[in-house]
């Protein structure tokens, strides 16, 4: 078989760029196109969800749907694309889908979803290249959304699969020498959405027109305990996230982990942390990749978001999404820190709702949608050629530590995956709008950066911005953000005050899987963050909120009691949090 390899190594030409110690999601990576033509009724779009990432031989490597193909990496920044399609035929009309990545005995094992009983077991000691072999012809029990889990301490294989908003996930062992089932399937989990709110189909989790679908199913070993993962309501929706059921047997007597969902993000401008997979980097930390959602021109249009996970010291599986979408720590500068305290480098963002200019706009794609922290909004030029431009504003002379550019597709030309395609601009910075210096210079890129992240070795000070085109790879130049962080130099929110959560209480009839937060409206924030758990000591899951004074969470369990806190947020910093308040 002929060998094609392609890497794509993400890299940058301007002087006051050094090695990055943060990243920012959604990750960075050349996704693909939809390969489908139904899909794309609305504008071709790029498009990929359901990743897996696992560590082998300290790289990380990343399978996600419909790629033709999968990334490597050394430190979780700089991905490097290697192109190969799975399909031995045309009998599929996707590649991976939904794909399962394990680990076994010095090998790298490989799997895609069907609901047949004919896609091989692809096996690699050599992945960094196209350098693969069919472990196993035919998987003969077929599953979508499959999941591998080897029990290294006992030397067996498990296998977990199911999408669905009728059937449980169900769990087998695998034989590692036929690596077949030995034909014991039995349920694992299955979804009660009756009892647990953030289960509910629908954005507003009210099972509006359909049942919630359990899928992504995933599975970690911590302490001698199994961790069962598991994706629900649905992909297409701002609260798809991740619970978790934990067992001492990989194939049985499952429970129901107090916090849960452990993986959600419904707020902030990268929303959906669902269907995603948990793996450890090269300092036995825990992360967290999933599922990010877009769905504007589909509802399968998403991205990919890495978080910073772990397990605390009564064994609770959390996962850390608090300012999720702003500056990381990447592994290496993370190692010593306490993830359940997150990695957010406390940079804030300067220019949310601020004024801008921009060189021409298409229709109703207006300029201050790249402004609004919404990633299913944005602004188009007229055109994508050379010359057009967007500027912002960000009323104060701040310090810039990073600038996240967000393209958005807008008449693109591609359906599947392409190689050899690049972005290409400047970003200038002035104190007064007229005389202007260039701060990144990516003239001579040849990278897709779809979601290009850039962290400046020297911070600068402006209070402009403006970023001119050169190149786009197909398309408009339109912008969902222009994310520009840093610190800016004037007063931070003060505590928030009068925060009320409204419940129905146990005793009476009513609602409870629905809480409703208000607050005082404070004149400085730009937003607010929402801490929440079932111990005061836990408060792990977080709903970012910009530009109101109240929220609606529809993510509770019925019948337990919760803890809630929270803070304000601007470009000058983060308020005190309040105190915690606990609803019955």
């Amino acid at each position: 078989m002929k060998k094609i390899v392609v890497i794509l190594i993400l890299c940058s030409f301007q002087m006051v760029i050094a090695q990055q110690k943060t990243y920012c999601n959604p990750i960075n990576v050349d996704y693909g196109y939809t390969p489908f033509e139904r899909f794309s009724t609305q504008g071709k779009h790029r498009a990929t969800a359901d990743p897996v990432i696992v560590n082998f031989r300290n790289k990380y490597f990343l399978f996600s749907t419909n790629q033709e193909g999968y990334w490597w990496s050394d430190n979780m920044l700089n991905w490097n694309f290697v192109y190969r399609k799975f399909l031995r035929d045309d009998t599929y009309t996707h590649d991976l889908n939904a794909p399962a990545a394990f680990v076994m005995k010095d090998a790298l094992y490989v799997y895609g979803s069907t609901w047949k009983s004919d896609f091989p077991i692809y096996k690699s000691t050599n992945p960094t290249v196209n350098d693969w072999e069919i472990a196993v012809d035919t998987l003969k029990v077929g599953a979508w959304d499959p999941a591998f889990h080897y029990d290294d301490d006992k030397d067996k294989l498990y296998l977990y699969w199911g999408s669905s908003n009728v059937w449980p996930l169900l769990g087998t062992e695998i034989n590692t020498k036929t690596m077949q089932s030995e034909g014991y399937t039995v349920p694992i989990v299955r979804l009660f959405p009756e009892d647990h709110g953030w289960e509910r189909f629908g954005e507003y989790n009210d099972n509006v027109f359909l049942q919630p679908f359990i899928e992504g199913a995933w599975m970690t070993k911590h302490n001698n305990k199994y961790y069962m993962q598991y994706g629900a309501p649905a992909t297409e929706f701002s609260g798809y996230a991740d619970g978790v059921y934990v067992s001492k047997d990989p194939l049985h007597g499952f429970e129901y982990q107090q916090h849960n969902p452990f993986s959600y993000k419904p707020g902030g401008f990268a929303r959906g942390a669902g269907h995603g997979a948990t793996f450890q980097d090269n300092f036995e930390n825990y992360w967290h990749v999933s599922t990010i959602f877009i769905s504007t021109k589909n509802n399968f249009e998403r991205r990919l978001g890495i978080w910073p996970a772990g397990f605390d010291a009564d064994d609770v599986m959390y996962c850390n999404t608090a300012y999720g979408d702003y500056p990381t720590l990447l592994p290496e500068f993370a190692k010593e820190k306490d993830f359940s305290k997150g990695l957010f480098t406390g940079w804030m963002l300067l220019n949310y709702q601020k004024p801008v200019q921009v060189s021409s706009t298409l229709g109703g794609y207006h300029p201050n949608f790249v402004v609004d922290e919404d990633i299913k909004t944005y602004w188009s030029a007229k055109t994508g050629t050379k010359g057009e431009w967007f500027q912002t504003d960000l009323g104060q002379v701040s310090t810039i530590n990073a600038i996240q550019i967000n393209y958005a597709d807008q008449d693109v030309e591609f359906l599947g995956k392409t190689l050899g395609k690049f972005h290409q601009y400047k970003i200038y910075g002035s104190n007064d709008g007229k005389k202007w210096q260039v701060v990144i210079d990516k003239s001579k890129n040849q990278t897709d950066v779809p979601h290009d992240y850039i962290e400046l070795e020297t911070p600068v000070e402006f209070r402009f911005l403006k970023m001119e085109n050169l190149h786009m790879p197909t398309g408009k130049f339109a912008l969902s953000g222009f994310r520009v962080f840093g610190k800016g130099h004037s007063e931070k929110p003060e505590k928030v005050e009068n925060f009320i959560v409204l419940r129905s209480s146990p005793k009476k009839y009513g609602e409870r899987r629905s809480i409703w937060f208000k607050w005082q409206q404070n004149p400085l924030a730009d937003g607010y963050v929402i801490y929440w758990g079932k111990s005061p000591d836990k408060l792990y899951g977080s709903i970012m909120v910009y530009g109101k004074n109240e929220y609606f969470f529809t993510g509770a369990d019925r019948a337990d009691a919760y803890y809630f806190q929270i803070e304000a947020f601007n470009a000058n910093g983060m308020s005190e949090r309040s105190e915690i308040k606990k609803s019955e």
